[in-house]
């Protein structure tokens, strides 16, 4: 039985973000090596983590006997086939977001976790930010009575990383050129998949979706400001994926979300973009740090007429104990304290040898929005009804 999880770390640039976890799990977790493509990227890590191994092969480090697990921070196209290789290879498996972006390699995913009886967890961080684990909890006990509907959204302008400094397409800029539909859907459908127990014993499952996007306008624009007339990107064509996105989902149960996905039009970043509709309440996120979330209780108001009231009024009784436990260490870390949470879930799973919170029936599940919502699209918005995973095929 494994008594520390020996890691290694894929992709050392977004892994990067993860070091003030890691220096706060040493009891559980030991960093023994890191992979990165860039030497400058593995020489950083060498120079902070003296003795850690450095690949520049993936194949390679997938060799190495003393690695327990894999931590997976690559773009988003390699994580599947990443993850299969790492599960075969004996290593338990962690994947940044999207899982997978094709039903073939969910069905291969999950195939290969069965036969291998490894560990394997998605890292959806935003699973597990404070508000939105406190009204998963109050969800789960009740407090707003049977839920109705559901909101959320990715509201980030990121035109500026679908480049390099010469133009040429990063792999976020291939995402966009070659794809139209909700391509990244996870950080959004997530903390609402875990308020309505999808996926869990006795709760509900995602029955059909239909998408429907806007027209393309404005990365042309901004591939025109930056780059001229005669980069490809500054024709609206070029570009695959529309500037705005809405997906409509329905559960078994008769739950309808919405998800809007919006990542180059001019704006803010709304980090949070979530709300839920129950019988006897209601729930709003913040969409930036100086908002604070609201909540509607009904009977709870002290008011005459309902009015909205900060969700930490109610933190005595229903912050979730995993931020009771954990408050500390996760909010010194990124994505809300996702960051943090999501490693020290996964390193325990393991060590419990359990199932962790963010499965692999999960991860396929959230991830499988992409290509059903570019299949939508291309019908012009029909309904295609979600795969059962977990029936044999």
């Amino acid at each position: 039985m494994i008594k520390c999880v020996k890691l290694a770390v894929v992709g050392g640039r977004r892994g990067a973000h993860f070091k003030e976890a890691l220096n706060a799990l040493t009891d559980k977790v030991q960093l023994v090596a890191v992979c990165d493509k860039n030497e400058v990227v593995l020489n950083k890590w060498k120079a902070e983590y003296p003795g850690v191994r450095a690949y520049d092969d993936y194949e390679k480090l997938l060799e190495d006997a003393s690695v327990d697990a894999v931590f997976l921070a690559t773009p988003l196209f390699y994580h599947a086939q990443q993850a299969i290789a790492a599960l075969r290879a004996g290593k338990h498996v962690i994947s940044e977001v999207i899982a997978s972006t094709s039903i073939e390699d969910n069905w291969e995913l999950i195939e290969t976790v069965r036969q291998t009886g490894l560990t394997y967890m998605m890292a959806e961080n935003y699973c597990y930010m404070r508000p939105n684990m406190m009204v998963g909890h109050m969800a789960e006990h009740g407090v707003f009575g049977e839920i109705t509907s559901a909101e959320c959204g990715y509201i980030h302008d990121v035109r500026e990383l679908l480049h390099d400094s010469d133009g040429s397409l990063t792999w976020r800029g291939n995402l966009f050129r070659d794809y139209n539909g909700c391509t990244y859907p996870t950080h959004s459908i997530g903390p609402i998949a875990k308020w309505l127990g999808i996926g869990r014993e006795g709760g509900d499952e995602l029955e059909s979706l239909t998408t429907f996007v806007s027209k393309s306008r404005s990365t042309a624009k901004y591939f025109h400001e930056h780059f001229g007339d005669k980069h490809p990107g500054s024709n609206p064509q070029y570009w695959g994926l529309g500037d705005s996105t809405v997906t409509l989902l329905r559960t078994k149960k008769g739950v309808l979300i919405t998800l809007k996905y919006d990542v180059q039009s001019a704006r803010p970043h709304n980090m949070t973009h979530y709300s839920l509709q129950g019988t006897s309440g209601a729930y709003l996120s913040g969409r930036h740090e100086r908002e604070e979330p609201l909540i509607w209780l009904e009977g709870a108001s002290e008011a005459a007429h309902p009015e909205w009231e900060s969700l930490w009024r109610h933190e005595d009784q229903w912050e979730h104990p995993v931020w009771r436990r954990w408050r500390e260490a996760a909010e010194k870390t990124g994505h809300g304290g996702g960051d943090f949470l999501v490693l020290e879930e996964f390193a325990t799973a393991i060590l419990e040898e359990r199932k962790p919170a963010i499965d692999v029936y999960d991860a396929v599940v959230w991830s499988s929005i992409f290509p059903l919502s570019v299949e939508s699209v291309a019908a012009g918005g029909k309904t295609v009804p979600f795969v059962d995973f977990k029936k044999l095929n």
